[in-house]
């Protein structure tokens, strides 16, 4: 009713948690099995992997992702780049080994929309070889002076799900042109040509209904600095999802993206009132509200219902699907 019949953008868990190690993924694993699926998990393939060894930790990989311990279908992998000899392997070795499909599949360094194009493509073509039933959303991470003047071409491609920023290549990218200092806050969110690049991102996203994913917190032991990061890359870039280094980042990042209390209920009054006026104009208050404003309180709903957070039982049918299932 609201979005005329046209698809609404993905609502992920606001928090990416990236593990390349063993010991980490199963700590990331049990984390989210206590948390619950407000988090996503990436097994890394690619920083993770021991030079020499990768595809033996794609197996490895590939033997968590649907495993026992993969409880809610929401762990993802990062492959190698477009250039390293390992990508194909490791999209086969885990397609093929792995107890079910991971939730998205992440390509890392893209270099030009042409090098994405293929990696999905190849992914889709795994995908059906192997007898995988939908799709896998694909997630690009924008880190190179090419993906970033291309980055509205890639929000377009079909396949892709979320664009990434990869703040520290994007720095080193630059030769010493940045300083160190733009790879942690508060020069992160200060420095012109971060900030442009970060912009970017979040409006190519948005323009073509993919997620903008923040880049890691480097703070490990603050974590109001952590909170204040994902703070201000929601509220001053547009943000709606984050990657989260290490286990103690993941609460407070999937707190600052999730809509508060009193967001929560304006929203439901605001919609179950537009419900009971057929979705035409109403007034809250002394605020006049129409199908426009529906849309943003509707997206507030949505990003609750994602984090796990309490909303008045009066709402529940507003998130009844036609045949009687959940919408998204």
């Amino acid at each position: 009713m609201l979005f005329d019949g046209e698809p609404q953008p993905a609502v992920l868990p606001p928090c990416d948690h990236y593990a390349g190690s063993e010991k980490l993924m199963r700590k990331s694993l049990a984390l989210q099995a206590q948390l619950g699926p407000v988090f996503d998990i990436t097994l890394d393939c690619e920083d993770g992997a021991q030079v020499g060894h990768e595809a033996e930790h794609a197996e490895l990989v590939a033997s968590l992702v649907g495993g026992e311990d993969d409880r809610f279908g929401r762990v993802g992998v990062r492959i190698h780049d477009f250039n390293h000899r390992a990508w194909r392997d490791d999209v086969r070795i885990i397609l093929r080994h792995a107890k079910r499909a991971p939730a998205f599949i992440t390509l890392p360094k893209i270099r030009s929309v042409f090098d994405a194009a293929e990696m999905v493509a190849f992914i889709e073509a795994s995908r059906c070889e192997f007898g995988v039933a939908r799709p896998i959303p694909c997630h690009l991470l924008v880190e190179t002076h090419g993906a970033l003047a291309e980055v509205f071409e890639l929000a377009a491609l079909p396949g892709v799900e979320s664009l990434s920023f990869g703040l520290m290549d994007f720095v080193s990218a630059h030769n010493g042109a940045i300083p160190d200092s733009a790879m942690r806050s508060p020069g992160q969110f200060d420095h012109p040509l971060v900030r442009r690049a970060k912009l970017e991102i979040a409006a190519a996203c948005h323009a073509h209904g993919k997620v903008p994913s923040h880049n890691v917190s480097t703070e490990v032991r603050d974590m109001n600095i952590v909170a204040n990061d994902a703070t201000r890359a929601r509220s001053e870039f547009g943000y709606t999802r984050m990657w989260s280094i290490h286990p103690d980042q993941v609460k407070p990042i999937v707190e600052a993206f999730s809509p508060r209390a009193e967001e929560i209920s304006l929203a439901a009054e605001i919609l179950l009132g537009a419900q009971r006026a057929q979705w035409g104009p109403t007034r809250h208050g002394d605020t006049l509200h129409d199908r426009a404003s529906y849309r943003y309180y509707w997206s507030v709903l949505r990003r609750a219902h994602a984090t796990g957070q309490t909303m008045p039982d009066e709402c529940a049918p507003l998130f009844a699907a036609p045949d009687g299932g959940v919408a998204a």
